[in-house]
């Protein structure tokens, strides 16, 4: 009886790469002047990765290569959505960021508050209280 290891080596590779991919959009689009810079690093190295992918004869690593590849490939595209997220007010902007400052200037949902960054409470709120329970108001 051999193992196959390709479920194994999929599901880590998925749970690495998605977990890799949103801490890195959060951190890199909130201190990032540019999003064209990150975006497209991302979309090349996933390129880089697919390629690779295709190359190799070993079923595990390209395996793990496509599924890391993709996701990069979509995390290239996050870097738009999370800065359409701030804008929106659903992502903290950072003000020491021009780009996010200019984001505070021109959108009025706009803010510095991290939503995520509180005790859940077991019910719903206003965005008021939601406000108040961050600050500490």
């Amino acid at each position: 009886m051999s193992l196959n290891f390709i479920g194994l080596v999929s599901a880590l590779a998925t749970f690495l790469s998605i977990w890799f991919g949103h801490v890195a959009v959060r951190k890199i689009e909130f201190i990032s002047p540019t999003i064209w810079l990150p975006s497209t690093l991302f979309a090349l190295v996933g390129i880089v990765f697919e390629w690779l992918s295709l190359s190799t004869l070993n079923f595990l690593l390209s395996t793990a290569l496509g599924i890391i590849g993709i996701t990069l490939l979509w995390d290239a595209l996050e870097f738009t959505r999370q800065q359409n997220r701030i804008k929106k007010g659903h992502a903290p902007a950072n003000p020491d960021n021009p780009r996010h400052a200019r984001f505070m200037r021109e959108y009025a949902s706009a803010t510095t508050l991290d939503m995520l960054k509180r005790d859940p409470i077991g019910r719903s709120v206003s965005q008021t209280e939601a406000v108040r329970l961050i600050t500490g108001d």
